[in-house]
């Protein structure tokens, strides 16, 4: 069952109020708390009705949050716990509970040494000694595509640090192409994850386009502090809009793209579309399509084209049809 924010705060609210036994807790009182929680959590004025609170006190009695609440009524008119020691807090997890606690670890985990999420190493650590105390292993129920051996990872905090204190790097990069490393100053921006892979936004200087860095390829990093910061106004999602991948090139390329898939590819690329732009213009009596978008012709989009073979049919433009039919006939000369 889903619930709001305001129906959690009153919950506690009320728990709270029900194990202090040195105070009676009539309706009003535990309207008036509710009211006083949501004005400190919201900072403004919430009407808490008196069929609000009694609607929660029934829910909180019921099974169907897993709270059981032993709320009685004396004298008529005061609430209280009937066992002193009750808290909502404090309720057993059920089987389920632990299952799906189970994989929320197996996927924090994950980043386990990222310090963005460096707060939560502990408690990571404490819910995977209750779950697995509670119940079994077993084997996960959700899979994730990870490759433990990728290259750059151990970069990660060390980056998004300097980005989070806005810290010049000097970075020693070598990319697929260079022979050797080379030197050069750095101003990041963003991380960007794309295909399993990480990726460095940022600048060599003010004059400089915006570059991407292959954590991959990166050397070593160190801190200029010479050099101030440059301090740009930079947003990620506008700055990638019309990019599939991390290539972003001029908006002289940024073309119309036709595309159309066979029918058994169709339902794919539908349900996961190759771009936010992405839309069906035509669909065929034999269950292909043709589907429109419109972003830079990059070499991840040609990748990602090239990647479903025979099955998808550049329509338009020229320039990226005669490219991916070159590419195509390459690869079968190969196997002539």
């Amino acid at each position: 069952m889903a619930l709001n924010k305001n129906a959690l705060i009153r919950y506690k609210t009320i728990d709270k109020c029900l194990q202090n036994p040195y105070r009676q807790w009539t309706l009003d009182d535990l309207i008036e708390a509710c009211s006083d929680a949501l004005y400190e959590y919201e900072g403004r004025e919430i009407n808490v009705s008196k069929r609000t609170v009694q609607l929660d006190l029934q829910m909180m009695r019921s099974d169907k949050l897993g709270y059981n609440a032993p709320i009685e009524v004396y004298e008529r008119k005061y609430y209280r716990y009937a066992d002193p020691d009750y808290s909502i807090t404090d309720i057993p997890l059920t089987e389920n509970d632990m299952n799906v606690l189970s994989e929320t670890v197996e996927m924090l985990k994950q980043f386990k040494d990222f310090s963005l999420f460096s707060e939560l190493g502990g408690i990571i650590q404490r819910l995977e000694d209750k779950v697995y105390t509670e119940k079994t292993h077993q084997a996960p129920i959700i899979h994730l595509d990870k490759n433990d051996g990728l290259k750059g990872l151990e970069h990660l905090d060390v980056l998004y640090q300097a980005i989070v204190k806005k810290m010049v790097l000097r970075l020693t990069y070598q990319s697929f192409k260079a022979r050797e490393a080379s030197e050069f100053v750095f101003h990041p921006l963003i991380l960007k994850e794309f295909n399993n892979r990480w990726f460095l936004i940022g600048k060599s200087s003010e004059k400089k386009p915006i570059r991407n860095l292959a954590l991959d390829r990166i050397v070593s990093i160190d801190y200029d502090l010479s050099i101030p910061y440059l301090d740009i106004e930079f947003n990620g999602d506008e700055y990638y809009k019309n990019t599939v991948g991390v290539t972003v090139l001029g908006d002289e390329h940024i073309q119309e793209i036709l595309l159309k898939v066979d029918r058994s590819n169709a339902p794919y690329v539908i349900t996961k579309p190759f771009h936010a732009s992405q839309e069906i213009v035509e669909e065929f009596e034999d269950r292909s399509v043709t589907v429109k978008l419109r972003v830079h012709i990059n070499y991840e989009l040609e990748r990602l084209i090239l990647g479903f073979g025979e099955s998808i049919e550049v329509l338009k433009p020229r320039l990226l049809r005669n490219r991916i039919k070159k590419k195509l006939e390459a690869a079968v000369a190969k196997y002539d």
